[in-house]
Order: C-alpha cells, then sequence, then structure tokens
C-alpha cells in the first residue's frame, strides 16, 4: 500500500505561478509512476502529467512549457511547478501513483514508449491523494 499526501495548491491570478508537491510513504520500494490529474466542475479526471522511475514524462499539449514535473526518488516526492496559469486550469489537482507492472497500464506502457498518453480507465490507477483545489482568477 502507498499513501500520496498533497500540499500546495491555492489562488492566483492569471499569470501566476504554483507550486504543488506529493509525498508518497508506504511500500515505495517497488517501481512506479507518478503523475498529476485534474478534474473541472462537470468534466473528466484526466492526466496532465505524469514521471516513471526512469524519468520518462509526458504532458497533455495543453500544460506544454507552462508545466514542470519532477521527482526526488530519495524523498518519494513528486513536485509539479505551475507557470503561466490561465482560468482554465482552474480545477481540483490530484497526485497519483501506480506499480508500473499495475492495472494502468495505458499510463505506464505509454511513459516508457514515450507516447501520449491516450484517454483510459482512471479507476485502473492505484493511488490517490487527497486533492487540491486551484484556482486562476482572471
Amino acid at each position: 500500500q502507498v499513501q500520496l499526501v498533497e500540499s500546495g495548491g491555492g489562488s492566483v491570478r492569471t499569470g501566476g505561478s504554483l507550486r504543488l508537491n506529493c509525498v508518497a510513504s508506504g511500500d515505495t520500494s517497488s517501481e512506479y509512476w507518478m503523475g498529476w490529474f485534474r478534474q473541472a466542475p462537470n468534466a473528466m479526471r484526466e492526466v496532465f502529467a505524469a514521471i516513471d522511475s526512469d524519468g520518462d514524462t509526458y504532458y497533455v499539449d495543453s500544460v506544454k512549457g507552462r508545466f514542470a514535473i519532477s521527482q526526488d526518488s530519495a524523498k518519494n516526492t513528486v513536485s509539479l511547478l505551475m507557470n503561466r496559469l490561465k482560468p482554465e486550469d482552474t480545477a481540483v489537482y490530484f497526485c497519483a501513483a501506480d506499480l508500473t507492472s499495475g492495472d494502468s497500464d495505458y499510463i505506464s506502457g505509454a511513459l516508457s514508449a514515450c507516447y501520449p498518453i491516450r484517454p483510459g480507465p482512471v479507476n485502473s490507477v492505484g493511488y490517490w491523494g487527497q486533492g487540491t483545489q486551484v484556482t486562476v482568477s482572471s
């Protein structure tokens, strides 16, 4: 079992920056991918940034060049730096993780092959943080 605890988030004006952090605890000895999903009101929860144990990364087109995901394996932490935030970035942000060999192979497989992550079964992801609100006002 893995527990994920998020921090960061909040409210900013358009063009501002925020950093989200996610610390994993529990059984972190195996290989995992970690990433960030977000869910806007009346929308599906979608992955927009992810990183695997080899350092392969994925970003959805709408955040490329603005967001940066990083990990500190020694601290079991994944961070997300969000720059040039826009109102359309407003959502609840969730840290997520799963075994590289887990059921969420639509994410782990794409990461390892450096392919875009296609929409897939969100409920296949093994572990979730509690969620944190990010609000960007114009």
